[in-house]
């Protein structure tokens, strides 16, 4: 079946695969650092395949999305939450998961669900869009998953940013390309969020000397 595809969807299937990966390698990280290098990979990956997609179907303004994505969930929101690892002396610390085993074969069931939710799609769509559709949704579950599963709160911003990609995926891939500027107000918005998570971390930071949200819940009134 893969050799009957031309080589545009062939590189779409390999990268939407890649992206996938990433997703589940974010999961299996303790180290923040390594956590933030794997979504930074992530967001290449996201603009490879928009500039893909710009190529082949001859739409310049996804040429400015692929930039936009490169910009900012390759290399800017990175090395914000870099920095602000670095700065806060988090770089050192460990974020463990209970039941790294389960947590996996979690993964690995939503990957599966999300192909069993999207094979009505088989009916009226490719291949293609079937199984890009269908990374996009474990994409987003997985972010979700990511976000459960972690008590950091750098961890849980990373698996936020992560749900944004793949609606982003999806949105470019299987409906090439929204709006330009639907596409530059997510950019902006997505922006303006990785800012005001740096400025809640450091409040955080401040007020309980840490960044774990579990240690939120057992904080009580102190009567002066």
């Amino acid at each position: 079946m893969l050799d009957e595809l031309s080589y545009y969807h062939q590189a779409i299937l390999h990268l939407a695969a890649l992206i996938t990966l990433s997703s589940f390698l974010m999961l299996g990280q303790s180290r923040l650092l390594r956590l933030i290098g794997v979504f930074a990979a992530q967001g290449f990956l996201l603009s490879a395949s928009t500039a893909l997609v710009a190529q082949t179907h001859d739409f310049p303004h996804l040429y400015i999305s692929a930039l936009l994505s490169l910009l900012l969930k390759g290399l800017l929101i990175p090395m914000m939450l870099y920095r602000l690892v670095m700065r806060m002396n988090l770089h050192r610390e460990m974020d463990t998961v209970e039941h790294p085993a389960g947590v996996m074969m979690g993964g690995a069931t939503l990957v599966v669900f999300s192909y069993y939710v999207c094979l009505p799609i088989v009916k009226l769509s490719p291949l293609m869009t079937l199984n890009t559709i269908s990374v996009s949704l474990a994409v987003v579950l997985l972010g979700m998953l990511l976000m459960i599963t972690r008590r950091h709160a750098v961890a849980q911003v990373v698996g936020f940013m992560s749900i944004e990609n793949g609606l982003f995926f999806a949105a470019v891939v299987s409906t090439m390309g929204m709006p330009m500027v639907v596409e530059l107000g997510i950019a902006f918005d997505v922006l303006v969020a990785a800012v005001i998570f740096g400025i809640f971390f450091f409040h955080i930071r401040s007020s309980i000397d840490s960044l774990d949200v579990d240690r939120l819940s057992k904080l009580s009134e102190v009567e002066e």
